[in-house]
Formats: structure tokens, C-alpha cells, sequence
């Protein structure tokens, strides 16, 4: 998901997502940044009591 649909679905700029939010997500660890684009890493998934790999990796579970 990109930073715009992001945005459109928070209703917040998404010019403050990259200048505000994304540095303070990254300095904590929750994103990061890698030529694919961004990613969750294991500590936001441990932090939101979420596991990573759930389901049979279907599109459509």
C-alpha cells in the first residue's frame, strides 16, 4: 500500500506521513525502508500481538 492510500484513508496529507510519522515509525523500529519500499518489520507484528505468518498466504482468506 502506498503512502497516498495511506493517507486518503487516515484523511491526513501524505506529505505528513513521510515528513511526520514515517521518521518517528522508523526510529522505533516499526518500518523500514528498502528498495521494494516500505515494511512492517517483527517488532510492529510483536508490538499489535500480530503474527506475520497467518493463513495459507491466499489472496483471498
Amino acid at each position: 500500500m502506498g503512502v497516498g492510500a495511506v493517507g486518503a484513508a487516515l484523511g491526513e496529507d501524505p506529505g505528513t506521513l513521510e515528513e511526520v510519522y514515517e521518521p518517528y515509525l522508523i526510529k522505533e523500529g516499526f518500518i523500514k525502508r528498502t528498495p521494494r519500499g516500505r515494511e512492517v518489520t517483527d517488532l510492529a507484528y510483536e508490538h499489535l500481538h500480530r503474527s506475520r505468518f497467518t493463513g495459507t498466504g491466499s489472496l483471498f482468506e
